[in-house]
């Protein structure tokens, strides 16, 4: 049969638990003789699935093996990838699906197009009910690049290709200029969450399934402090990982609007996903795609009840032609994902939260439960050097004494905590055990 030694069938072993893997429905072949493909059948129909473990937690997999007919999509492929949604379905568990395929089974024509469409509508059905994680590891093109889309997770091998349409085919492309199939394009474009070999994908992987099945008690210091978390409020890739349970943090779609940090973390054994702002060669401002990331991001944690930690630090909106246009759409795609979510949300405010993108930014008033601030934290309308030249107008001689006194009374956290905007001041030390505090009243007992 072969199965043992192809590729597919590699990359399964090579990601789950060693020795834990049972194939299912090995015998599976084609049912089609059009076109003389009765010579080309093997069992399995070009996609190996069963069941295994990560770190002893369930998951099923299915494997396209492009050894097997190109691993193209006909009828019982498709049945087979169906099956293993419906055995983790049954059983609540994540399914990973590894993608290396031609396309549609030409000489199946309709049945294979047929199929397609169940195995995408299946993946629509049961999105926010189980995760999933989708591995392109070959070829993923057409319509089967919705799938990665689709998914909770994305990864990529940097060999890959995935496209809708292949690059030489877009007016005005051509691929050894702009290969718009490749990982790193995919990547910047916000498809894929990660991209590496495979030896890293699969690292990562198991990785993201801890962070969302596994539920080990914490074996970190609950009041452990925050060291050197002054020199990080910058960054919210770098606080999160301060903060997170053996300073363990995940961060996806990393390449992606790199304004705006999304990421998985544990908070005493709690699963936590983070937004946050990371200050770029732009400052401290949004954009329309890393509000878009967010939201994306805070709809995720709701349908699988995920907790959100936003760790703020905004000044303003980024400035150009083309996120005018597009951001007042995506602001609201996020002010909805926030308003509308149910899940304990906690702000840690870090450097500065200045304006309405830092009420959009998960303030008391999008629905917040707690806000935290940093004793050395910034919060009002504006920065008090800009407020300070505009209440003094053309009298530059007064502009210092105004700042100043803006500074005291309209852009502190002291004032904004006294006002109820702030339920905390924290030492830099402090962040991790009060946030975890702020956490954990919503899941004793």
């Amino acid at each position: 049969m072969g199965n043992e030694l192809s590729q597919a069938r590699a990359r399964i072993d090579s990601l789950l638990d060693a020795n834990s893997f049972v194939e299912l429905q090995a015998l599976v072949t084609s049912r089609s003789t059009d076109f003389n493909l009765d010579a080309a059948k093997e069992p399995s129909d070009g996609v190996i699935i069963g069941h295994g473990l990560i770190d002893g937690s369930l998951v099923f997999v299915f494997s396209q093996d492009a050894s097997v007919l190109g691993g193209t999509i006909g009828e019982m492929h498709a049945k087979k990838i169906l099956s293993v949604y419906d055995m983790a379905l049954k059983v609540g568990a994540p399914v990973i699906g590894m993608l290396d395929c031609a396309g549609v089974r030409l000489q199946e024509s309709y049945d294979a197009l047929e199929a397609l469409g169940q195995v995408i509508k299946k993946a629509a059905d049961v999105k926010g009910v189980i995760p999933q994680i989708m591995c392109v590891c070959g070829n993923c093109g057409g319509g089967l690049a919705v799938l990665p889309a689709l998914s909770d997770f994305a990864f990529m091998t940097e060999s890959a290709s995935l496209f809708i349409n292949s690059p030489d085919t877009i007016p005005g492309n051509r691929s050894d200029a702009n290969d718009s199939s490749k990982a790193a394009f995919q990547a910047e474009a916000g498809t894929v969450d990660f991209v590496g070999d495979e030896t890293a994908i699969f690292a990562k992987i198991r990785e993201v399934i801890a962070m969302v099945e596994d539920t080990e008690d914490c074996t970190d210091d609950l009041n452990r402090a925050a060291e050197g978390l002054e020199s990080k409020i910058t960054d919210a890739s770098l606080v999160a990982t301060e903060l997170a349970d053996n300073r363990k943090f995940v961060e996806l779609k990393a390449e992606y609007a790199k304004c705006m940090v999304t990421g998985l973390m544990k908070l005493d054994g709690i699963t936590v996903g983070v937004i946050g702002n990371r200050e770029t060669e732009d400052g401290a401002v949004i954009c329309a795609k890393g509000c878009r990331k967010a939201a994306d991001f805070v709809n995720f944690c709701d349908m699988y009840d995920i907790p959100v930690l936003s760790i703020t630090n905004i000044a303003g909106f980024e400035a150009s032609l083309c996120t005018e246009k597009n951001l007042p759409r995506a602001l609201a795609e996020l002010s909805q994902a926030l308003c509308d979510a149910t899940v304990p949300k906690v702000n840690l405010i870090t450097k500065q939260a200045f304006g309405s993108a830092y009420v959009l930014m998960n303030s008391k008033a999008m629905g917040a439960d707690f806000v935290y601030a940093l004793e050395t934290a910034s919060i009002g309308a504006m920065p008090a050097d800009k407020a300070a030249k505009i209440i003094c107008g053309d009298d530059t001689s007064k502009v210092a004494g105004v700042e100043a006194e803006y500074a005291a009374l309209q852009a502190n956290a002291v004032n904004a905590a006294k006002r109820g905007y702030v339920d905390r001041i924290l030492a830099c030390a402090d962040a991790r055990k009060y946030v975890i505090a702020g956490f954990e009243m919503f899941y004793r007992g």
